[in-house]
């Protein structure tokens, strides 16, 4: 049974491939900044099979070499560790695109020096695919498709330039390093929380709900549940078909063509303190298409009503959806 690494085990999506790894049999390693948090990394511990099959390693992504330990000795690295959203005025170079692009790179070279792993699955994401100015023209998108930086810098989309950049420069590694690397790039993820606090994606979803900005634009949007994305993480990395294939998935399960579409999806949508914008006509059309997906044997099978009845019950758990982001304020 292969022993795997998956970087930033209290993340979303880290944690229910830890969870489903354990589940499968595996070892599995998983590497946080603090194991002597018990708040965050108490959650890890609990999974079964834990005790006896999980090892949790101290490692930070600015820290080079900190990965080594972690990652000597596995048969393959899933790299989820990254920051998602971080308020306006933090020093965005510092806490965003500086983890995502030299943590990528600090795990990569450990994954080389390591002379064991066998092939690494990177999460990016679909905002490394969409934001260019010739989408329309290219329309639907898929993956072969880049944001452009440029782009991005323009209208401070720094998430999708980060994540770009990030993707981008894992690939000019893995190719100089001969590392067999396979790519995942998710829509927003949503699913039942494991950990107390919201997910980022769920507190975009929370912050509509609860009215903290009035109105939103109605604009097209793509959710996937986490356990489509799980599945398609481990697809990724145990698929021999999957072998030196760039950009392997695009994930969209449920595609919110309007936000008036999820207020009909959800009771707790249509009673919200916010209102939507009238959708303005655009022939923009960006369709994540995942023939590799079903080629190899995995179907999205979660869809939006599914996706949305989570937040509904995330929003309906008052403690733990205490919106102190400042992003989404």
């Amino acid at each position: 049974m292969p022993e795997y690494c998956v970087t930033g085990g209290t993340g979303f999506i880290a944690a229910y491939l830890v969870k489903s790894l354990l589940e499968k049999g595996h070892l599995v390693r998983t590497t946080v900044r603090d194991p002597g948090d018990v708040g965050k990394v108490g959650l890890l511990r609990e999974f079964d099979g834990a005790k006896e099959r999980l090892k949790i390693f101290k490692a930070d992504l600015l820290e080079e070499g900190s990965f080594d330990e972690a990652i000597q000795g596995v048969d393959g690295v899933f790299h989820t560790a990254s920051p998602v959203l971080v308020p306006h005025d933090d020093n965005i170079q510092a806490t965003l695109i500086d983890p995502c692009i030299n943590g990528t790179l600090n795990v990569l070279n450990s994954c080389s020096k390591a002379n064991t792993v066998k092939r690494v699955v990177l999460t990016s994401s679909c905002s490394s695919i969409r934001y260019l100015d010739d989408a329309q023209q290219v329309s639907p998108l898929n993956e072969s498709h880049w944001s452009d930086p440029e782009y991005c810098k323009r209208y401070n989309l720094w998430y999708a330039y980060a994540k770009t950049m990030g993707e981008k420069e894992a690939w000019r590694s893995a190719k100089e390093k001969g590392i067999n690397l396979v790519v995942v790039n998710p829509s927003f993820v949503v699913g039942p929380l494991l950990a107390p606090q919201p997910t980022s994606t769920m507190l975009l979803i929370l912050a509509i709900v609860k009215g903290l900005r009035g109105e939103y634009p109605n604009m097209t949007i793509g959710f996937v549940h986490i356990d489509d994305v799980v599945a398609t993480h481990i697809l990724a990395m145990e698929n021999k078909k999957a072998s030196g294939q760039a950009r392997m998935f695009k994930l969209s399960g449920a595609l919110v063509r309007d936000h008036r579409d999820a207020q009909s999806q959800i009771s707790i949508l249509s009673h919200m303190k916010t209102s939507v914008a009238a959708r303005k006509e655009t022939t923009i059309r960006i369709a994540w298409t995942p023939p590799r997906l079903l080629r190899w044997g995995s179907l999205l099978s979660k869809h939006l009503k599914k996706c949305l009845m989570t937040a509904s019950r995330v929003s309906r758990r008052r403690d733990s959806c205490k919106i102190n982001n400042p992003c989404y304020k």
